[in-house]
């Protein structure tokens, strides 16, 4: 994966989990920062980056949406089970960056969809795991590793495109992926 590829990952997810609640409007600017050093560099980036901490709870709402639009990137907002997926994603991907343990992943997911939506029914099962592990015959460790597995399928797909379309400097123009 290329940096800015993973610039824009970053920055995705970034904004899915501010729209859902789970990071500050300061993590979307410091994502925007990473990604102009990575090389994705468009107007509406540079501003929604150049925000300051107490400028980005008020400006982030309104700076968001044109600078992901600018990357050819998706904003999710907060409803509906795109949204939803979309957050189940970036949170698998926060927790094998080392962002998160494998049970605190388990744990948000559950706390928030419960077993209602489909994607997550396995990493809810595997919170009940984690509650009743001193009654079975598994270890934390065996259950770590089905979470883990269970996280690299989640933030497998969808994938960002590699060289947003469009954008000068940043790859041919038109050459993109399917997210």
């Amino acid at each position: 994966m290329t940096s800015t590829e993973a610039a824009a990952i970053a920055l995705q997810d970034n904004a899915t989990l501010w729209s859902a609640g789970e990071i500050s409007a300061s993590e979307v600017v410091d994502a925007a920062c990473d990604a102009l050093v990575a090389g994705l560099d468009t107007p509406a980036l540079r501003i929604l980056a150049a925000r300051t901490r107490a400028e980005a709870d008020y400006d982030v709402y309104d700076l968001l949406p044109p600078a992901l639009e600018e990357l050819g990137l998706t904003f999710h907002p907060a409803a509906g089970e795109a949204a939803q997926e979309a957050v189940v994603r970036a949170l698998a991907r926060r927790m094998l960056a080392g962002d998160l343990k494998p049970w605190e992943l388990t744990f948000r997911i559950h706390r928030r969809y419960g077993h209602e939506l489909p994607l997550t029914e396995r990493l809810a099962e595997l919170d009940d795991e984690y509650d009743i592990l001193e009654y079975g015959d598994r270890t934390v460790d065996q259950v770590d590793a089905e979470v883990t597995a269970e996280a690299r399928r989640l933030a497998a797909h969808p994938r960002v495109p590699t060289e947003p379309e469009g954008i000068p400097g940043v790859g041919d123009q038109g050459s993109s992926q399917s997210r």
